[in-house]
């Protein structure tokens, strides 16, 4: 194992690897093009329950997908004196007038780094700015944050009273499932789609398209909305964001806004067809920096065509990168309901879950 590449990038005081299986679903056949998906998962059924969904897009013509919008953000909180200062800091920061100034000292901490917007809340005296811009081919927090930092270097020439309390006010909103990101955006916002054939359903999913539409309504949508869920409108959309993440190099912990999610299933073509979609708002994906380095997670990204930047077009890798995950949340999304459908959850996990080695033999 190469160390070197760990040190002063990925972790402190290294002691050794955990070893991952990894599979391959696919392939993936989204906008036109293969794809073969690496996941990282020690959870039986997965891998292939994404194939199966795979196969299903792939028998129907293939899934497209759509980035919406391409927005890292960073909120740090600085208090006022009083209420009415933190406002009129507020008013400074969001007036079209100033944009200009303060993108400019933002941008120079990075050839990539581009302020898009500075969003503000108030809290009592308290001033959350959350600022977003695009990062090129990395994920970007550390392209944000310095960004951030020097803005508000530049922001205390005209307010001197402005304590900065922390970097990170929570508004950003970092490794937490929160509104703001489920509504504004946070990475790559993707939506996908594919209509799948009747006749697929039928062959492939081993259920109906009415079936697999109600169930739908009463779990994701209905079921999610009595559990009180913030962007868990899915089936388990985590579950194939954080094997892909862990296989390509990505920060497993941002699994908790990258996997917000909703999917919708509507009857087509008189009923006769399926319309599946993912709407995934927060997909926080690099394909350069952090785990990208290493030797595995780099193959993985190779895999897949994407690894490392872009050069004739910076941040084209880390769009394409993100598309794929919504891809492949849409092919497990599509597998896992079918199973649902056809009460065959359970038998597949007894077939796929459960190791028929003697667990305490292997033990010892």
């Amino acid at each position: 194992m190469d160390y070197q590449a760990i040190l002063g990038q990925c972790c402190e005081m290294p002691v050794g690897f955990v070893q991952l299986p990894v599979g391959v679903a696919g392939p993936l056949l989204l906008d036109g093009r293969h794809y073969h998906v690496p996941m990282a998962t020690t959870e039986g059924c997965l891998v292939a329950s994404v194939n199966r969904g795979c196969r299903a897009i792939a028998a129907s013509g293939g899934a497209d997908s759509v980035l919406l919008r391409d927005a890292m953000s960073r909120a740090p909180v600085i208090k006022l004196p009083t209420a009415k200062r933190a406002a009129e800091l507020k008013m400074f920061v969001e007036a079209p007038a100033n944009f200009q100034a303060l993108a400019a000292q933002f941008n120079k901490s990075s050839r990539f780094g581009r302020l898009q917007g500075i969003q503000c809340a108030l809290a009592g005296r308290n001033l959350y700015m959350r600022f977003t811009c695009s990062t090129g081919d990395a994920m970007g927090m550390n392209m944000v944050s310095k960004g951030v930092e020097n803005v508000l270097g530049y922001l205390l020439n005209n307010f001197p009273d402005m304590d900065v309390i922390s970097i990170s006010g929570n508004y950003c909103s970092d490794k937490k499932p929160t509104a703001v990101n489920w509504i504004e955006g946070r990475g790559k916002s993707v939506v996908c789609e594919a209509t799948i054939k009747g006749s697929v359903v039928q062959s492939v999913l081993k259920t109906t398209v009415e079936k697999l539409v109600e169930l739908n309504i009463v779990k994701n949508l209905a079921g999610s909305a009595v559990a009180g869920a913030l962007g868990g409108f899915n089936a388990h959309a985590s579950n194939i964001v954080t094997a892909l993440f862990i296989a390509t190099g990505q920060d497993p912990a941002q699994n908790v806004e990258s996997s917000q999610c909703i999917t919708m299933l509507e009857a087509v073509n008189d009923g006769n067809d399926l319309h599946i979609s993912v709407t995934m708002p927060s997909i926080e994906v690099g394909t350069v920096g952090g785990g990208t380095c290493l030797a595995s997670q780099s193959a993985c990204l190779n895999l897949l065509g994407v690894k490392g930047p872009n050069h004739d077009s910076p941040g084209a890798n880390a769009k394409l990168l993100a598309t794929i995950v919504a891809g492949s949340v849409l092919a497990g999304e599509l597998s896992l309901l079918a199973a649902l459908a056809a009460g065959q959850l359970v038998k597949s996990h007894m077939k796929y879950n459960r190791s028929s080695k003697d667990v305490a033999k292997a033990a010892s």
